[in-house]
Formats: structure tokens, C-alpha cells, sequence
């Protein structure tokens, strides 16, 4: 997509490699005591130098620890963009925990105004990820008609989808880069399930990973297809 990641969450190492780096996605997904010091220490650096930062609330709702850390992180860092389901994003507004099972969404699908109430509770750009996925700023609101349901059978799609995020957000403002990511994962799952996806997960990994590789400018504006209201 244009990026080049590095990933740490020794706290020295982190906020050190983000000096160098556009952007910070901040990854809840394997969380421990050392990797939530390495977010809030990267997360000043780049907070200092005005770097977009980004959060993957992973399970959020799951267990009082994720739930609380997630919240800290809201609480203390400028987050440019939240990108998760819409049970991990209404459990984080709620500031409570319990209501969720892991990283599958038990809430139905995410609607504009949901998400636009919740990007004017948090401050912030939320992505609300799901059939319909749906990016709000509390003034502009899209929803992204791409994608398919053999997406939600390969684990990690989510999480990549808030990297393509964080790859777009060096380079432009959160919610263009927000629009961007999730539309990038929507027409990457389109046309890896068109190439030969469609016999299971494992393949359809291996055609996702290739359909990002031959993803260009062309292609997103050939196969998007996105609505954007303006409040």
C-alpha cells in the first residue's frame, strides 16, 4: 500500500522508532503490562512531534484489564483514528467492560448516526467496521459498501485494516486516511475471493496478500463504492 511498518513494544525501542515513523497504530490485540507502557511511551513521542496515532481497541469489552487499557490510552493520547467493530468502539464510549466476547462484534451493524454520536462522545475519527463499514468525524460520516463475508473468517483483517489506516493517515487527515483503509481492505477481499479466494480461508489469505501487491489508485476508484454525508 506505500507503507513501511516496524513493530515494538519494548518502551525504549518503541518511542524511539517512532521518531522516524508518520504514523502510530497502537495494537491492544496482544496485550500485556510492558506493551501498554511502550503505547503510552511511543504515544508521547509521537503526540510531540504531531504524528497521527491510531487505535485498535481489540476486544475491548472483553475483560475489565483490556477495557480499562484501551480507555487509558483514549484518555491520555491525541488518537487521530479509533477502527474497530462496533462492539469494541461502544463498549470503549461506555467505559465499560463485560459486554463482549473477544474480537467478533455481538452488536448488529453499525449505522451513521451511531458512529457519528460516538466520534462527537470520544473526539475523534471512529471507523466502525462490519457488513456496511462506517468512518465519522461529528461532521462528515461515510459508509463504505465494499467488501465480503469471507473477510471475517481470516483472522488479522481487522488489524491489518487499522495498519492500511495508519499508512494513509502520514500522509493525509483521518478521515480521508480512515476511508481509505477500510475501502482498501473492501475491494482487496472483493477481488481476492474473485481470484480464486472462494475455497477456504487459507487461500483466500495467500489471494488477499496478492491483490494488495497489484493495488493501485485505479483500482480503488474503479470498485469503491462509498457514500459521504456531510452533517
Amino acid at each position: 500500500i506505500g507503507g513501511s511498518p516496524i513493530m515494538s513494544d519494548e518502551p525504549a525501542d518503541a518511542a524511539q522508532i517512532t521518531r522516524i515513523c508518520g504514523g502510530l497504530d497502537l495494537n491492544i490485540g496482544t496485550l500485556n503490562s510492558r506493551s501498554i507502557e511502550g503505547m503510552h511511551a511511543a504515544g508521547k513521542v509521537a503526540g510531540e512531534l504531531g504524528h497521527k496515532i491510531l487505535l485498535d481497541p481489540v476486544g475491548a469489552g472483553g475483560t475489565t484489564f483490556r477495557t480499562q487499557a484501551a480507555q487509558r490510552l483514549l484518555d491520555e493520547l491525541p488518537l487521530a483514528v479509533i477502527r474497530g467493530n462496533a462492539s469494541e468502539i461502544t463498549c470503549l464510549a461506555a467505559h465499560k467492560s463485560g459486554q463482549d466476547f473477544g474480537v467478533d462484534s455481538r452488536i448488529g451493524a453499525a449505522d451513521p448516526d451511531l458512529a457519528a454520536s460516538l466520534a462527537r462522545h470520544l473526539g475523534t475519527t471512529v471507523a466502525i467496521t462490519g457488513a456496511v463499514d462506517v468512518i465519522a468525524d461529528g461532521q462528515r460520516t461515510a459508509e463504505v459498501h465494499n467488501g465480503c463475508p469471507m473477510l471475517t473468517y481470516v483472522t488479522g483483517t481487522g488489524c491489518m485494516t487499522t495498519s492500511l489506516i495508519a499508512s494513509f493517515a502520514a500522509v493525509t487527515d483521518p478521515f480521508t486516511a480512515a476511508a481509505a483503509g477500510v475501502l482498501a481492505m473492501g475491494i482487496g477481499g472483493e477481488l481476492a475471493l474473485e481470484r480464486g479466494g472462494q475455497a477456504g480461508p487459507g487461500t483466500f489469505h495467500a489471494r488477499l496478500f496478492d491483490t494488495f501487491y497489484a493495488l493501485n489508485d485505479t483500482l480503488l476508484q474503479q470498485y469503491g463504492k462509498v457514500l459521504i454525508n456531510r452533517e
